[in-house]
């Protein structure tokens, strides 16, 4: 029988630290290869899932308006829209279909004026008399024109009228652009919100401001705008009392018949919700002889909460392409995780 073979104490020593190293090294090895890979073998979080998940949702939502209304001629181009899950109000979930494509927003622009009027009285710019008061209401509530012009000249404080030499003109724009530089300082881009609304054409000052192409006429997508809609529905709008008193104007009756195909809450999204127990509404439409938007904010029995601004040009008398597209996020949200 052989002895076993007894080796000296720092031998020993020297090839436990050779082991050592070994390990370190092939830990180390392992770590740059998950990191190199993108963390391949670690599953996405919720939150990035949610969001694929939510964009295929509105990829299926236009697909099927596009194809719906195929035979209306109702193209790619012609459809924007932007969703926002707000399920979990600490984490958003956004999705979009050309959600930052300027477009004309009709009678949209009026919930940007009534943010920034909120914004000035809660500043003490403006003074908050009853005339104010009704004006907001009229704007937002019957889409008033004649209402959103008086809430213009108060916030920019300028006003129409005959033509401005060209050094008056250039004062009477920059004063008229308070609305925009207010928003650009909250980080909203791609917008221009410096126009009154009109039921017939603007004339004077207020054309020359447009431009002769209609270059400065307003814009807005429907990032922006659902942005916008979801602030104030979650209180960050101003403060959480002024985004509750906006919020008590934007409130619809989706439920009841209204001789009044444009209804704002009957005619547009709205429309979708007829017949879904429990369900609440809060919106801003617009719509020309060329354009039919909406923006909303819905709350569902089944917990269901979101933004959905959806934005149609050319096809302004389809009145079921906005609600065509409501319909497939509201069946689809709930398989949304």
């Amino acid at each position: 029988m052989i002895a076993p073979t007894t080796l000296p104490n720092h031998v020993i020593i020297m090839k436990l630290k050779s082991v050592l190293a070994l390990a370190i090294a092939c830990l180390l090895l392992i770590s740059i290869c998950l990191t190199a890979s993108g963390g391949a073998h670690m599953p996405p979080s919720d939150h990035a899932g949610s969001g694929r998940n939510l964009q295929a949702l509105v990829d299926e939502a236009a697909k099927t308006a596009l194809e719906k209304f195929a035979d209306k001629k109702l193209k790619e181009d012609q459809l924007s829209i932007t969703l926002i899950d707000m399920r979990d109000l600490q984490r958003p979930v956004t999705a979009n279909y050309r959600g930052n494509e300027r477009i004309y927003p009709a009678s949209v622009v009026k919930l940007f004026y009534l943010a920034a009027a909120h914004r000035w009285l809660e500043d003490k710019k403006i003074a908050d008399t009853p005339e104010l008061r009704r004006s907001l209401k009229d704007m937002i509530v019957d889409s008033s024109n004649e209402a959103t012009q008086y809430i213009v000249d108060v916030v920019t404080h300028t006003t129409g009228g005959y033509e401005l030499p060209p050094k008056e003109m250039e004062k009477w724009q920059h004063q008229r652009n308070a609305v925009n530089r207010y928003f650009t300082s909250l980080g909203y881009t791609n917008i221009n919100v410096n126009q009154k609304t009109f039921c017939e054409d603007a004339y004077g000052r207020e054309s020359v401001s447009r431009g002769p192409k209609g270059e400065n006429r307003n814009k807005l997508t429907t990032d922006a705008t659902a942005r916008l809609m979801m602030e104030i529905s979650t209180g960050k709008s101003v403060t959480p009392q002024r985004s509750a008193q906006m919020m008590q104007l934007l409130k619809r009756d989706y439920s009841t018949r209204s001789k009044d195909a444009d209804d704002q809450g009957r005619g547009f999204t709205g429309i979708a919700l007829a017949g879904i127990e429990g369900a609440r509404l809060w919106s801003k439409a617009g719509w020309t002889s060329t354009t039919r938007h909406d923006v909303a904010y819905i709350e569902l029995k089944d917990g269901s909460k979101f933004v959905l601004a959806t934005f149609t040009t050319d096809h302004a008398n389809e009145r079921e392409i906005i609600p065509t597209v409501a319909l497939v996020v509201i069946s689809g949200l709930k398989d949304v995780r």
